[in-house]
C-alpha cells in the first residue's frame, strides 16, 4: 500500500479498507472456483463462507450508518455460515455489494463526524469507534482468506507483499526511487 500522507482519520480508514479489499481480491484470484468452497476441517469456514459473513456484516453495519443500529433486524448472522452462493460470480457479487455499502457510507463522512454517536447492537459507539471496530473485523477475516488461499494455491502462490528473502532487494529499490513504499 503506497503511503499517502494524511491527517484525516476518515481518509486513512477509507484507504486502509481499500487496501484490505485489494489483498483479499488478489488472494481469491489465486484459487480455483472449487477451492473457494473448501474447508480445512468440519469446524473451519471456507473462503466463500467468510466472504458471505463479511458481506452480511457490511450490509448490516454500513446501511443507514449514521441513522440506524448497525445490527439490522433482518440480519441472520448464523445463516452467513451456511449455504454460500453457488458460484464464484455470485460470491463476488455479494462481496462487491458489501464493499459498496462500506465505501458508500464512508465517502460522505469527514473527520467532523467522528464524535457522532451511532449504535451497534444497541450499544453506543462514536463513529471513530465504529470504524475501528469494522477495520479490525475485516482485517481479521481478510487474514483468514489469505491464509486459506495461500494454503490452497501452495507452490503457485504469488506473494501479496514483499517476497520471502527479497526484503533487502525491495528496500534497495525503494531507496533508489524505483518503487514506492507499501
Amino acid at each position: 500500500m503506497a503511503l499517502h500522507f494524511t491527517d484525516s482519520y476518515v481518509e486513512d480508514s477509507f484507504a486502509l479498507l481499500q487496501h484490505y479489499k485489494r489483498i483479499a481480491d488478489r488472494a481469491m484470484e489465486q484459487v480455483s472456483d472449487e477451492q473457494l468452497f473448501l474447508t480445512l476441517d468440519a469446524e473451519a469456514n471456507s473462503i466463500a463462507l467468510i466472504v458471505k459473513h463479511i458481506a452480511g456484516n457490511m450490509r448490516s453495519r454500513w446501511t443507514d450508518f449514521l441513522s440506524s443500529d448497525g445490527e439490522k433486524p433482518d440480519r441472520n448472522r448464523d445463516s452467513e455460515f451456511v449455504d454460500p452462493p453457488a458460484t464464484r460470480e455470485a460470491l463476488l457479487e455479494l462481496w462487491e455489494s458489501g464493499w459498496r455499502c462500506v465505501f458508500g457510507a464512508l465517502e460522505p463522512l469527514s473527520d467532523a463526524d467522528l464524535p457522532t454517536v451511532v449504535t451497534i447492537r444497541g450499544e453506543a459507539h462514536s463513529v471513530l469507534q465504529a470504524i475501528n471496530r469494522q477495520l479490525a473485523h475485516y482485517a481479521y477475516h481478510v487474514g483468514q482468506i489469505v491464509l486459506l488461499a495461500k494454503h490452497f494455491a501452495h507452490q503457485d502462490w504469488k506473494t501479496l507483499s514483499v517476497a520471502r528473502n527479497r526484503s533487502e532487494e525491495f528496500n534497495r529499490k525503494v531507496a533508489a526511487g524505483e518503487l514506492s513504499q507499501r
